[in-house]
């Protein structure tokens, strides 16, 4: 069978991606990915340690006080996560 249109790459990715049924967890990585740039610097320089497990996104801080303070902007960093990323794939945030 000849196929006459042409794909990119991205679009190959993608359809590889989607067949394999890792497109949740693609997403989930690419709001771990993108928390620096949705935290900004100073909240980035007491992180040292960031990863995502079945929907929860754990993020390690150095500082105690930082801490504190981002838990009660939980549901407004997990609503920030994932319209970065489109999907609803971050359920939950835990500070370390």
């Amino acid at each position: 069978m000849k196929r006459r249109d042409p794909k990119s790459i991205a679009e190959i990715i993608d359809g590889a991606v989607n067949e394999a049924g890792l497109s949740d967890e693609m997403a989930a990585q690419k709001a771990c990915y993108l928390w620096p740039e949705i935290m900004g610097p100073g909240v980035n320089r007491y992180t040292y340690r960031r990863y995502v497990d079945h929907g929860v996104l754990h993020v390690y801080l150095t500082s105690a006080v930082l801490k504190n303070e981002l838990s009660f902007h939980k549901s407004k960093i997990i609503s920030l996560l994932n319209q970065s990323v489109g999907v609803d794939v971050i359920t939950s945030l835990v500070f370390h």
